[in-house]
């Protein structure tokens, strides 16, 4: 077990190597602390997602570092994975994004062999700005743009969770995680994707398992359970959107190409 709580103040601990975790140090208070327990048997773990996410925050109360951020996507991945083969329409896209930053980042330090520029979400939008990596006309493969979408998509995972950590209606129905999904495809992915991808995730909603098969990821089996936990889970990624989305938008960068 692994006590989070929203109000939980991190010490910024330190960095490794290029892609080694710089994780901080939490301080736990007893107050209305969760239990989040570690689910055996499978590759999603809840307390390592959180762990990462928090550990992505960087001192300033602005900025996100990008070491963290990324290993909460691997979490992020496990999880859309545990899903079924149909999700990967979208994990593989996913997973290529990451993959992409990483070796931008790789690069950048065996070529120059200093701190990398790919050390934060803040020094890669103004390095690559700085380096005339990024293009407001067309495609390029930047860190910039690769971010931009992996952003979307966390708002995507941010707004199905807390679909999932709400009750039922006035007539007591539960929504499915595959009706949560879709109204959160609508709203964050959908606006950006084809006609033709549109399509194609309505099928990959069809094919979600049920609330119970969720529940049992976060390792609880009532929905009584579940929401205090996935609670803390979708604050935490709020807090890593939030400060993406105004480091992106200081930039005018919410509509890379």
């Amino acid at each position: 077990y692994i006590f989070f709580n929203d109000t939980v103040v991190g010490e910024q601990g330190n960095c490794g190597s290029l892609w080694q975790p710089c994780l901080n140090n939490f301080q736990e208070e007893e107050e209305e602390a969760v239990f989040i327990k570690e689910c055996p048997g499978q590759t999603f773990q809840a307390r390592k997602l959180l762990l990462y996410l928090r550990s992505s925050l960087a001192e300033d109360g602005e900025d996100i570092l990008l070491e963290p951020y990324l290993l909460s996507w691997d979490q992020l991945l496990n999880f859309m994975e545990s899903l079924g083969t149909m999700v990967s329409l979208f994990s593989q896209k996913v997973k290529e994004k990451t993959e992409l930053i990483r070796e931008l980042s790789l690069k950048h330090g065996l070529e120059f062999q200093r701190e990398s520029v790919y050390r934060s979400v803040r020094s890669m939008v103004e390095g690559e700005l700085k380096a005339g990596q990024v293009n407001f006309s067309y495609r390029t493969d930047s860190g910039c743009r690769t971010l931009l979408r992996l952003h979307r998509s966390l708002l995507w995972l941010k707004m199905m969770l807390e679909g999932l950590s709400k009750g039922p209606d006035s007539e007591g129905r539960y929504k499915t995680p595959g009706e949560l999904s879709r109204d959160a495809y609508k709203v964050a992915l959908a606006p950006h994707h084809p006609w033709m991808l549109r399509q194609a995730a309505e099928i990959v909603f069809l094919a979600l398992p049920d609330r119970e098969y969720f529940l049992q990821l976060v390792c609880v089996k009532k929905q009584e359970e579940a929401t205090p936990v996935l609670r803390i889970i979708i604050q935490a990624l709020s807090v890593v959107h939030t400060r993406t989305q105004r480091i992106l938008k200081k930039y005018d960068m919410l509509e890379l190409p």
